[in-house]
């Protein structure tokens, strides 16, 4: 009976617990929706209040609109508010459609230019041309217009004409050129071919809406009908996309049932794990994948889930850390809102988030993932593998950093004009895979820069110049001025110098601009594979069964000290403020 007892009385206090969590959860639930209701209405009043007394006329729509993505911007870069205006490049990101000319824009100083027509789209069937100053679109100047009004002039219905008019360099009448709008589709597989007769070669841009089956086409006729036996897989500076096309690429090289990745949130309904469901098409070939700092989101859980599960040597640099789900929610009058919901865990159960914005520092900073809290795991085979931010490679590339010249080259849009100019003088050049800059070329664009009376300040030089402004305000320059001089001859640069010095990088980068222009995006992959360092130590491990197999070895420790420089590819960028698709 005494046992009964005590039995009936853990069951009583357990079922009042129960119920008093509950009431909790309850009461804390009332109490965070009073809450929202309570500050709603004060945002409200305050805006009307705004409205009717600011001493000048207010936007709404603009006061508003600042509001949310400065209350957004406080959680973490990727919840967004989607106003009706932007749905049309909302869509685009996550399926690389949309409808309108095919080609790159972008401001070149005070004008908007054409940066890149997309190979057998509209723009360059019509004749567009990189270097081309768009004047007027659909009878409108662009002359106080922005990059992303020009952008949407040149968009609009498919199978529509919209009339442009155009300057090109070199040619002393404006162009009137006619384009049929067409629906535009970006091919997230620009290139696939064989770098060598036995390695084939994927290159993969972004995962938009079915990517997934334009790597299975690429990979089956690689393997089929070009006898690759290796496989390299290029997710350099794929900024992500699509969950699931990342997991129906991991499931063309693992057995169906492998789990590929999990995500986990606060609510149940985000819990959930996405495994192989379908029958792979090869999982015994060799594959590496490369990856650098510009390889986030779904590349990183392509190549975190192809290391986790011992499948493919990854080389490159660590990646960016990006292992933030977001998930869309409708919101009235046509908006949405893109919310981060839960975080991604690959299949050793690691997560790849390398910046931590919940917990943010005194200053309102955000922090990575500090080593303390960072965990060990292991792979399928027994590596040891560790969180804390990104995947990091089995095989480390140290990638060279750009000279200040070249970065200033790139910014100046040096390189960018000289290929205009070189275009508009040579119908034609040699095959990608052939073409180099020769020295004749090479001394044309050294006059070509001096012309344009090009000049620029190392980083050195800039960091020197404050502290020399520094020791004039502190009274040391009097008592050291002969050394001060002195170091600011020893670091000044030289043009002509600097131009020979970093020759080899100079043509490299002369090259990738001047072959886009004739032979496009395709083209331009093509000439750089000739020289890329990480292409050449995938082909070593690849052709070497010994070198590949080390890597999977058990016990072996992928290292967590390694420095991401920027690579060619990732700083040209930064000469294009504001590109916009058109």
């Amino acid at each position: 009976m005494k046992r009964n007892r005590k039995i009936k009385t853990g069951i009583s206090i357990a079922a009042v617990l129960v119920v008093f969590a509950l009431v909790l959860s309850s009461f804390n639930r009332d109490e965070k929706l009073f809450l929202v209701d309570k500050n709603l209405d004060i945002y409200y009043t305050l805006v009307r209040e705004l409205n009717l007394f600011y001493v000048d006329e207010i936007n709404p729509t603009d006061l508003v609109k600042t509001s949310i993505d400065k209350m957004l911007e406080s959680l973490d870069p990727y919840t967004n508010y989607i106003p009706e205006s932007d749905m049309e490049d909302f869509r685009f990101m996550t399926t690389g459609e949309y409808a309108g000319v095919g080609a790159l824009i972008s401001k070149h100083g005070d004008e908007v230019v054409i940066a890149e027509p997309y190979e057998g789209f509209p723009a360059q069937k019509a004749g567009l041309k990189a270097g081309d100053i768009l004047r007027e679109v659909a009878g409108k100047s662009t002359e106080k217009l922005s990059t992303e009004d020009v952008s949407n002039l040149l968009k609009g219905p498919a199978n529509k004409v919209v009339r442009v008019k155009v300057e090109r360099p070199g040619k002393k009448k404006n162009l009137e050129i006619d384009i049929l709008r067409e629906k535009i589709q970006i091919d997230a597989v620009p290139y696939y071919g064989m770098l060598d007769n036995e390695t084939g070669y994927i290159r993969l841009s972004n995962f938009t809406k079915d990517c997934g089956d334009e790597v299975k086409k690429a990979f089956v006729e690689l393997k089929e009908q070009k006898g690759a036996k290796s496989l390299v897989l290029d997710l350099r500076s794929n900024p992500g996309g699509l969950l699931m096309e990342s997991v129906k690429i991991v499931n063309l090289f693992v057995p169906k049932g492998s789990e590929v990745v999990s995500t986990k949130g606060k609510v149940k309904q985000w819990d959930k794990t996405y495994k192989a469901t379908e029958n792979p098409i090869d999982t015994v070939m060799p594959m590496a994948v490369l990856v650098n700092r510009g390889s986030a989101s779904a590349s990183e859980i392509v190549a975190g889930a192809l290391q986790d599960l011992d499948r493919a040597v990854i080389i490159g640099t660590r990646t960016f850390g990006k292992g933030l789900v977001q998930t869309t929610r409708d919101l009235s009058y046509n908006t949405k809102l893109k919310v981060t919901t839960a975080k991604y865990y690959i299949p050793s159960g690691r997560c790849i988030q390398a910046l931590d914005y919940s917990h943010r520092n005194e200053d309102g900073s955000v922090g990575t993932i500090p080593d303390s809290l960072i965990t060990e795991f292991t792979t399928k085979k027994g590596r040891k593998v560790y969180d804390g931010g990104g995947i990091v490679p089995d095989q480390k590339i140290d990638l060279d950093r750009l000279s200040s010249l070249s970065i200033n080259l790139v910014r100046d849009f040096m390189f960018f004009d000289y290929a205009t100019k070189f275009a508009n003088e040579h119908e034609s050049i040699a095959a990608p895979e052939e073409f180099e800059i020769t020295d004749a070329i090479f001394n044309d664009f050294k006059t070509f820069v001096k012309e344009r009376k090009f000049s620029y300040q190392s980083e050195t030089e800039e960091m020197f110049k404050k502290l020399l402004e520094t020791a004039k305000e502190e009274r040391y320059y009097d008592v050291a001025e002969g050394e001060f001089e002195a170091l600011k001859v020893k670091i000044g640069h030289e043009l002509d110098k600097d131009l020979e010095s970093f020759k080899e990088e100079v043509k490299e980068m002369l090259t990738d601009e001047i072959v886009t222009r004739y032979y496009y995006q395709k083209g331009a992959i093509k000439s750089a594979i000739r020289e890329d360092k990480g292409i050449d130590k995938a082909k070593e491990i690849l052709h070497n069964p010994q070198a590949f197999g080390s890597v999977f070895t058990k016990g072996k420790i992928i290292s967590m000290n390694i420095q991401a420089l920027p690579a060619a590819a990732e700083l040209v960028p930064l000469a294009w403020e504001g590109l916009f698709d058109a």
